[in-house]
């Protein structure tokens, strides 16, 4: 077996890892390969035709160093790693973006690399520019503001500031959003390149955009300052103010820049200024710094001339890009204005419509309430019509009762009116009775006087008689005396028999008179006594059929006492006061 037969066989590709701001991309490379065809490679694959501004950056011994397209990439001093790892980066910046930056790809990568910059502060930005260029990235990320969709707190997962601002105010994230939003708002209708640009148009006004800074020291005074290197040309700072340069040297007033070892000597375009020396540690970074310089000399440089071919070409292209995106955008804007005007028009039709559905629906509702009550009022509308039937009946009957009341109270007064006449009647017939009692009962004092002294003289006659009879029968019967003459003792006796017989005759009449007027006096104090008590019944019908009457007249009218009728008690004469004559009379009649 020969040598060459246990050599091993070398690998014909290697790997290898592109880092952009956005993507992370790997690539199998032949090991022939220059730096050139990587960078063509990633270039092709970004879509990338601004090539001049980009390269590719990776780290040895802590340095950044930029990898050199004529060389191969495995002879240079790339790291050993597989896959090897490179960062696609912007490694000259413009002077003025919107003029120089034509692709749309490219405002992108540098817009990504200066906002990572910033927020990494290694470009100073104050907080008022950092808030406004935060709300120009919240643009470019979201698209317009909806407050409908962009709710509070859709901010909280973004990087937007740098922490040294967040760190200088005494404000809460909430409070930061606040600001942001309310510029966010304001950039309404603005593209995602436009917002991208506008940002970079923004930046690149900042003192440290585009520089890159090194640490140099000065010709013999050994003094450690800063070195930046930039689109206009070079800066000399003090370590501790990189925002203000003690001296610089335009690319237009520098006439050569060389190095031996670590010794830089810029030599100005005027010969009459001195040329200005200074020395950098390692020479790694020497190589470095003189490709800044000479990178960014050619840019400047190629700004003053005319645009090449290519270049016209590309700003001819993406005017038109820009022209149709812009014409595609104003068509995208109107189809989405008509589209929200038409959302909004079909949220006010279906707002509208569910409107007049509840309208339709309390309508309904409304006209079912309205039926039922149309039912119930015309239910109570019945019967209101039956009471009002029934209380004109009513009324009818109450007017009748009225008109019959009346009548009978007119008949009522007539029948009182006649009752009282016929009690004043009574009482004066009483009255006159009573008169005549006494009249009466008089003239039965004197009968009965009379009869007393008839009754005296009769018995005094017969005592008399007696005693007559007495003495004379005696003397006949002793002395025998003749009889008297017939016609003397005839007339005599005949005279007194008679006198006897006219006093027997006359008594009987007059008791037989006063028995008659006695009879007579009994028969009409009885008529009139029953007369009193049919009067009487009469009177107490009439109360009782009045008040009966005066009862249901105030039940049905209500009417108030002084319209009430009243009968009043008829003012005769007590039982007592007329029954006492009566009865004098009467123990006299019954003693005759």
């Amino acid at each position: 077996m020969s040598i060459l037969g246990l050599k091993k066989k070398q690998p014909k590709t290697f790997k290898v890892k592109v880092v952009t701001m956005d993507a992370e991309m790997e690539f199998s490379c032949e090991v022939k390969w220059k730096g050139k065809d990587l960078f063509d490679l990633v270039c092709r694959t970004v879509g990338l035709r601004e090539t001049w501004f980009f390269g590719l950056r990776y780290t040895v011994k802590d340095t950044y160093a930029w990898l050199k397209q004529e060389k191969r990439v495995l002879d240079q001093e790339v790291p050993k790693d597989s896959p090897i790892t490179f960062h696609f980066l912007a490694k000259f910046f413009p002077e003025k973006v919107e003029e120089e930056l034509v692709q749309e790809i490219t405002q992108h990568l540098f817009f990504l690399q200066v906002k990572k910059q910033i927020l990494d502060e290694e470009i100073f930005c104050s907080p008022e520019a950092s808030v406004l260029l935060a709300s120009y990235a919240v643009q470019a990320k979201y698209g317009d503001y909806d407050p409908n969709f962009h709710k509070p707190g859709f901010l909280a997962q973004d990087e937007l500031l740098p922490k040294r601002v967040l760190m200088q105010y005494q404000m809460t994230a909430d409070m930061w959003e606040e600001k942001i939003t309310a510029w966010y708002a304001e950039h309404r209708g603005i593209a995602r390149d436009e917002a991208e640009m506008e940002y970079l148009k923004i930046a690149q006004d900042l003192e440290m955009y585009g520089v890159s800074y090194y640490a140099i020291t000065q010709n013999k005074r050994d003094t450690d300052l800063l070195l930046g290197v930039d689109a206009q040309g070079l800066h000399i700072y003090n370590p501790n103010n990189k925002l203000n340069p003690n001296k610089s040297f335009p690319w237009s007033g520098i006439r050569n820049i060389s190095y031996s070892e670590k010794e830089f000597t810029i030599k100005p375009l005027d010969k009459k200024k001195d040329v200005f020396k200074f020395y950098s540690s390692q020479l790694r970074v020497n190589k470095l710094i003189l490709q800044l310089c000479i990178g960014n000399h050619d840019l400047f440089m190629r700004r003053r001339k005319v645009d090449s071919i290519e270049v016209q070409q590309m700003k001819a292209q993406a005017k038109e890009e820009k022209a149709r995106k812009k014409m595609e955008r104003q068509i995208l804007a109107r189809e989405k204005q008509m589209r929200e005007d038409a959302e909004r028009a079909k949220e006010e039709m279906e707002r509208r419509l569910f409107q007049l559905q509840d309208e339709a629906r309390l309508a309904n509702e409304a006209l079912l309430r309205s039926e039922e009550t149309a039912d119930l009022l015309a239910e109570k509308a019945q019967i209101a019509e039956e009471e009002a039937k029934l209380l004109a009946h009513k009324a009818a009957e109450a007017e009748q009762e009225r008109q019959r009341l009346e009548v009978t109270a007119m008949k009522t007064k007539e029948e009182k009116r006649l009752m009282e006449q016929k009690m004043r009647e009574a009482e004066q017939l009483a009255v006159k009775l009573v008169e005549q009692s006494e009249r009466r009962l008089k003239e039965a004092d004197h009968l009965k006087q009379d009869l007393t002294e008839a009754k005296d003289a009769e018995r005094r006659a017969k005592q008399k008689l007696l005693e007559i009879t007495k003495t004379t029968y005696p003397l006949i019967a002793a002395y025998s005396a003749p009889p008297a003459p017939p016609e003397a003792a005839d007339f005599s006796y005949d005279s007194s028999s008679s006198r006897l017989d006219f006093k027997d005759s006359d008594m009987k009449r007059l008791s037989m008179e006063i028995e008659r007027e006695r009879l007579e006096y009994m028969e009409k104090s009885k008529h009139l006594q029953d007369q009193l008590k049919e009067l009487k019944s009469e009177i107490e019908s009439l109360k009782l059929e009045e008040q009966q009457q005066q009862q249901q007249q105030a039940s049905m009218y209500s009417l108030p006492g002084e319209a009430r009728g009243y009968v009043p008690e008829p003012a005769y004469l007590p039982h007592s006061n007329r029954n006492s004559a009566y009865m004098s009379q009467m123990a006299f009649f019954e003693e005759v």
